[in-house]
């Protein structure tokens, strides 16, 4: 197989996602993979579940709401954004749990007793997992809409980037347990019924009645709404096992970002998902061609005494861009021919206007 190109994932796939450590650079990349594809003609949306603010104040749009915001046309026209269309979403995690249940439910007046469950508006916000299951219900739900021809989903840092796809599993088994399943109401025979009613007391007698009520009306509803919620996610998993996603790791020269780099590229050869690339952010490889200074004719003493710092200084340059060159000829053979590995420069002044979002774009698009 040929070696990847950026270019025509952002062409063809329906699903990339951006994973990576913390502080690498990688809302950057997924906020201009986004804009790349939407300058190409695509309906895009950039998706986020990062609880960095910075892709929706780059890109001039409100902070969670309940559902994808179209970023502002100066913005987009500033982008160059003609013939595609660029949307952005910052996931809420009960925005999107709430709207969960109100489409698993039959009725406004069970969607709002649930809503009004003290025991779900603790767990909606709280559980380990919930953040990256509501993300895995948001983007099933958006990518069978087919309301985008590509959705750039933006992960936690690395370590966590996949926790999407076990979550259901886990909040599953939360409720799966013969522990948690004692607490629900049977109606299966007698001896059920009544160690449910017991069980019930006991609870009524510790926390009180109101509470134990509550929380075996949660438990009665939400095994039901994570049954339904399986089959959504399930689908999603084989999906984005298959030919219209990709994978791509942002990670720089930092030892501990390329640690996270090699671990997140393992993970992905074990759950036998499509790896696509790597993205060297924050480096120095094109700096390599740069020449050495030197004194112009006639320089004055004091420029004279000051070429020694800048030799010094352009020589921790020249063994940076030594190390990135040799960091991407090992990411470019650990991708291997069925993925890439590109460079993309140092950005002292970061990228937080649309301006400098193009210029990555742009960059990420040529390759």
């Amino acid at each position: 197989m040929a070696s990847v190109r950026i270019g025509a994932l952002l062409g063809t796939k329906r699903v990339i996602v951006c994973c990576g450590a913390g502080g690498v650079g990688k809302t950057t990349t997924a906020a201009a993979l986004s804009l790349a594809a939407a300058r190409a003609g695509r309906r895009v949306l950039v998706l986020t579940i990062d609880p960095s603010r910075r892709l929706a104040e780059t890109l001039g749009v409100s902070r969670n709401p309940p559902d994808p915001v179209r970023i502002p046309k100066e913005r987009s026209d500033a982008a160059g954004i003609t013939t595609g269309t660029l949307d952005a979403w910052m996931l809420d995690i009960k925005l999107v749990s709430d709207s969960a249940v109100r489409r698993l439910v039959k009725s406004e007046a069970d969607a709002q007793r649930i809503l009004s469950n003290r025991i779900y508006q603790q767990v909606s916000t709280m559980v380990a997992g919930m953040h990256e299951y509501t993300a895995m219900e948001a983007l099933h739900r958006l990518v069978h809409a087919g309301q985008y021809d590509l959705v750039v989903l933006d992960t936690p840092p690395s370590r966590n980037a996949l926790d999407f796809l076990e979550a259901p599993r886990r909040l599953s088994g939360l409720v799966d347990t013969r522990a948690i399943s004692a607490f629900l109401p049977k109606s299966d025979s007698l001896v059920a019924r009544t160690a449910s009613r017991v069980i019930e007391k006991i609870l009524s007698a510790v926390f009180g009645e109101e509470f134990a009520h509550e929380f075996v009306g949660f438990l009665t509803t939400f095994t039901g709404i994570f049954q339904s919620l399986n089959v959504d996610v399930g689908e999603m998993r084989r999906f984005l096992s298959g030919d219209d996603v990709a994978f791509l790791l942002v990670t720089s020269p930092a030892p501990a970002a390329l640690t996270e780099a090699s671990f997140f590229h393992d993970k992905t050869r074990e759950l036998a998902l499509p790896f696509r690339g790597f993205v060297l952010n924050r480096s120095h490889v094109t700096d390599a061609g740069r020449a050495m200074p030197s004194l112009p004719e006639g320089a004055s003493p004091a420029v004279q005494a000051g070429l020694p710092k800048l030799l010094a200084l352009a020589q921790l340059e020249r063994a940076a861009a030594e190390r990135d060159r040799t960091l991407l000829g090992e990411l470019e053979r650990r991708a291997g021919q069925s993925a890439t590995a590109l460079a993309l420069p140092e950005l002292p002044q970061g990228a937080d206007d649309i301006g400098t979002l193009v210029s990555v774009a742009d960059a990420l698009a040529a390759h």
